[in-house]
């Protein structure tokens, strides 16, 4: 009789959870390890720290997701996910007030990052072969001494009721993959059982934010939503508001080059009322604040390579911040999360289609080196802003980097007057159309005429 195929998941993020979902179709039994005890409400949880701040789930993650969960955005809709009308956004880019457009404009709604991972949860948990092992925190790989490959996991188990009954166990898997967020420990797992850590790449602007929830007021402020970036290298400010689920406003300002917004009452507004647009500061100096005011800085970009080392394990692989983690000022965090998880199903297709009867040989460094090139653009949007901050450290771009950084300060710039401009580069944003369009003759020229009026 031939052995239950099993996958292992560290960490019940986002990332984790869209990996079990493809997996529980390759696999006869999908057991997520997650720290945590998982809440019975849509509230934060201590292993996702950034969870009570800015969230945006980008067009191409929405389609991914909707594919994997039908009807997911109807159901966030269901628990109150409001629903915001396209033409009442502003976005104030880096060169000014940005025209009105949305690569999503039928039916586009705004959530907390708590209410997204409850409802995917919840589905989650209806199937049946998905197993979620709360409590449960990994503490190194175990090793096939036949064969160069992981081959389960070690983990300490937590009981809900007593935190002091904790127990040793070793589980068995055919598949690892490592979801446990930027603090993944695969690095020093692997120098445990003979292999070289990746080497890392990171560059680091010092952003860091500052998140309320106020009761949502719609006197006060007259857009759905607003955004207000910063912009490299001097412009160091930003902010955004916008409503979430349960008739609250999301209220993030967020201070670049360590120029953090403060956490005090006084404070707070102060840095609000420095931004360059006064909208949001004249919405919430009124409004009626319904949480505490939190902090976030983990916000370095970091890229682990893992697909450039040379002696690579079996059955190991590596996914959404545990492999590269984006300054989230830019939002892509969770569409990657979702873009992750399709190739994922996409490679183990392919892997079934080269041996049918189940054989992952090779599958993880080919997964890697997908990944790898995946995450080129989104990092390269990333540090693109990042690393033109006078204080950011870590890689500085080589030439051909540079010269595509000034390329899209000309995109922002151009985009200010021209709809067509800001539609492309929306949709490259939003991960629906490759940067290719925004070198297309017809946009290349604008870009080209804004060069000619900087001079």
């Amino acid at each position: 009789m031939q052995q239950e195929s099993h996958a292992i998941i560290i960490g019940g993020s986002l990332a984790g959870m869209l990996a079990a979902r493809v997996l529980v179709d390759r696999f006869d039994r999908v057991t997520v390890i997650e720290r945590d005890f998982f809440p019975e409400q849509p509230v934060p949880r201590p292993g996702i720290p950034q969870s009570r701040h800015l969230h945006i789930l980008l067009s191409k993650g929405k389609i991914i997701l909707e594919k994997l969960f039908p009807g997911l955005h109807d159901e966030l809709v269901a628990f109150g996910a409001p629903r915001l009308d396209p033409n009442s956004i502003a976005w104030f880019s880096p060169a000014g007030w940005a025209p009105q457009f949305s690569p999503d404009p039928n039916d586009l709604i705004m959530f907390s990052r708590s209410l997204l991972d409850w409802v995917i949860r919840r589905r989650l948990a209806e199937i049946n072969n998905l197993y979620f092992q709360e409590g449960g925190t990994v503490t190194g790989f175990l090793e096939n001494t036949d064969r160069p490959q992981v081959s389960g996991v070690s983990v300490r188990l937590r009981d809900r009721e007593n935190s002091n009954n904790i127990r040793e166990e070793n589980l068995d898997a055919d598949l690892v993959v490592d979801a446990s967020g930027k603090v993944s420990q695969t690095p020093k797992w692997l120098k445990q059982i003979g292999y070289l850590p990746p080497p890392e790449t990171v560059i680091n602007a010092f952003v860091g934010y500052a998140t309320r929830i106020y009761e949502r007021n719609d006197r006060l402020l007259d857009k759905s939503a607003i955004f207000a970036g910063s912009a490299a290298p001097f412009r160091t400010r930003g902010g955004a508001i916008f409503p979430i689920e349960g008739n609250r406003w999301l209220v993030g300002l967020v201070g670049c080059d360590r120029d953090y917004p403060p956490t005090d009452e006084a404070g707070y507004l102060e840095f609000a009322r420095s931004l360059p647009i006064p909208m949001i500061y004249d919405a919430i100096k009124d409004a009626k604040p319904l949480s505490s005011i939190t902090s976030y800085r983990g916000t370095e970009n970091r890229m682990r390579h893992y697909d450039r080392i040379w002696k690579y394990p079996e059955n190991l692989a590596i996914v959404g911040h545990a492999l590269c983690a984006f300054n989230p000022i830019y939002g892509q965090g969770m569409t990657v999360a979702a873009m992750d998880a399709q190739i994922l199903d996409e490679c183990l297709q392919k892997q079934r289609d080269r041996y049918p009867e189940g054989d992952l040989t090779g599958f993880g460094r080919q997964f890697q080196k997908k990944l790898a090139k995946l995450h080129e653009i989104p990092w390269m949007f990333a540090i693109s802003q990042d690393s033109r901050y006078p204080g950011s450290q870590g890689a500085k771009p080589d030439l051909g980097t540079r010269l595509v950084i000034e390329y899209m300060e000309l995109v922002l710039k151009a985009l200010v007057n021209d709809a067509k401009v800001c539609q492309a580069f929306l949709e490259v944003v939003h991960m629906i159309r490759p940067p290719a369009i925004l070198f297309h003759p017809k946009i290349a020229v604008k870009v080209i005429k804004q060069l000619i009026v900087d001079s």
